[in-house]
């Protein structure tokens, strides 16, 4: 069972990858509709939770987009307590152009709560040690076990990972600081927003990211 489970959820991954610009994008995936499976993001942290058996089709996690064309190099993140690592789960789904490699929180030894993986660390979609070949196509991080994940520190290349905020739509999200919240675009003050903002409406063009979450 816990083959299939990976599969699907790795299938679910393909199909919600390359969304926008580098970012990370929380979704499910719950064909069941189920309802079980929650992953938001707040404050820095992802949190994802499966409030149901393990054996339930469904999954947690976050898209992580961007990253296609690249050499995976390392990857790592940072979980609330190692308590929250229950198996291979959290973990990185990666996608390249030679197959689909896994990297579960229990293939590497954490320093504290942070769990660091080179490209040999991985494990095929049999289970067996491999390493890390190809460049990537996509990447996802998530849990598909029952219990949640409380996850920080998202990297990969050396890259932190968060999720695309903006761009803004009107001079009040400007304002009052607001600028500072944005990095699709970042702004240096908020001048520099309130004019992005005056820029758009006068051309009358829909911004070209939309953060959505995926329900499949």
């Amino acid at each position: 069972m816990k083959k299939a489970i990976v599969a699907l959820a790795a299938t679910a991954a393909l199909a919600l990858a390359g969304t926008a610009a580098a970012a990370l994008v929380p979704g499910v995936y719950d064909p069941g509709n189920t309802g079980c499976p929650t992953a938001t993001y707040s404050a820095g942290v992802l949190h994802l939770a499966k409030n149901c058996p393990t054996s339930t089709n469904a999954a947690a996690g976050a898209d992580i987009t961007g990253l296609e064309g690249q050499t995976f190099t390392s990857a790592s993140f940072t979980l609330a307590s190692t308590s929250q690592c229950q198996g291979g789960s959290p973990r990185f789904d990666v996608q390249t152009t030679t197959g689909f490699f896994f990297l579960g929180c229990n293939n590497v030894t954490p320093v504290g709560t942070t769990y660091t993986f080179s490209a040999s660390d991985a494990y095929d979609t049999s289970g067996n040690p491999a390493t890390i070949t190809g460049t990537i196509q996509a990447m996802d991080i998530l849990i598909d076990v029952q219990g949640t994940a409380d996850i920080s520190n998202i990297k990969v290349n050396g890259v932190t990972e968060v999720p695309l905020v903006g761009p803004p739509t009107s001079k009040d999200q400007c304002k009052n600081g607001g600028w500072q919240k944005f990095n699709n675009p970042s702004f240096k003050n908020q001048g520099q927003c309130v004019s992005y903002v005056n820029h758009q409406g006068s051309h009358g063009k829909a911004p070209k990211h939309h953060l959505k979450n995926h329900h499949h």
